[in-house]
């Protein structure tokens, strides 16, 4: 994309959420905060961002980000409208997963030892869950949540030195992954198909409730686990007839489903490096 057209694009989104900013003063620093982001800035953090702005301290962009009155599930909503309308399209795929964002400290808002993505390890770390919505004309983050543990919901005073919310309860992954499939369907964004990992595959309340929803899926389920086809039997108890089953095994579920609308589960079975698909 060309320098000039990006930087329209960027302009149109700019002018799209600036009135869910009350004040001149929020407005004028988001901006620069969103080009500081986008921008060659090394480190993405206050003072890097501040003196990419021009500005002498981090003082506003602190107060942006942590007094502000400005709501960003409002924000969220008019980038749905926004990328369904730039990048909307009938065969539009829904991707839920998560991230791990290593920390050194215990203050940071939601942080605690547990799984990361990002290392392949577990390490202290917040975890976020995102949506992004991609077609044949592009792909876009639509939407993000930052995982609470239950060591955080039940420990108020740690909650309230970070500002976590105190009506915010313990949710599962799976639960948060549930809440960003049903404000993507009731959003503009066209959506024909939700993918998922095993980590989300394998919540049946997950599945059920997009089989509910009457939305295609592709999700991956661990290789243990049993799923029944439209026979009644277990997938993982079927026949091989002498053929290999290294690689994937992907099972189509059609309980449930409105016509047209086409499930389609995913278990990794590792052999030898190889790997297949096959119904």
């Amino acid at each position: 994309m060309q320098l000039d057209v990006w930087s329209a694009e960027l302009e149109e989104v700019l002018v799209r959420v600036g009135h869910r900013f009350r004040r001149v003063d929020l407005r004028r620093r988001m901006r620069a905060y969103m080009r500081g982001l986008l921008g060659q800035v090394g480190r993405k953090n206050g003072w890097q961002s501040v003196e990419h702005a021009g500005h002498s301290t981090p003082t506003g962009l602190q107060h942006l980000l942590g007094r502000g009155c400005w709501n960003p599930d409002e924000i969220r909503d008019d980038l749905q409208e926004y990328v369904a309308e730039k990048l909307g399209d009938t065969g539009g795929v829904l991707i839920i997963d998560d991230t791990g964002f290593l920390k050194k400290g215990t203050t940071s808002a939601r942080v605690q030892r547990q799984y990361s993505g990002t290392a392949g390890r577990t390490e202290n770390c917040q975890v976020g869950l995102f949506a992004a919505y991609t077609t044949s004309k592009g792909r876009a983050l639509v939407n993000r949540k930052l995982y609470l543990p239950k060591s955080w919901t039940q420990d108020a005073d740690r909650c309230s030195a970070a500002k976590v919310p105190p009506e915010r309860e313990f949710a599962t992954k799976g639960d948060l992954a549930k809440a960003m499939v049903a404000r993507a369907l009731a959003s503009p964004l066209p959506i024909a198909w939700v993918t998922a990992d095993s980590a989300y595959g394998q919540e049946w309340r997950f599945r059920r409730m997009l089989e509910e929803a009457g939305v295609s899926d592709v999700l991956a389920v661990p290789k243990s686990q049993q799923i029944n086809a439209l026979t009644g039997r277990s997938l993982a108890h079927q026949p091989t007839h002498g053929r290999r089953t290294r690689g994937r095994l992907a099972a189509p579920i059609l309980r449930g489903r409105r016509q047209g609308a086409t499930p389609l589960r995913l278990g990794r079975r590792e052999a030898a490096g190889h790997r297949h698909l096959r119904r």
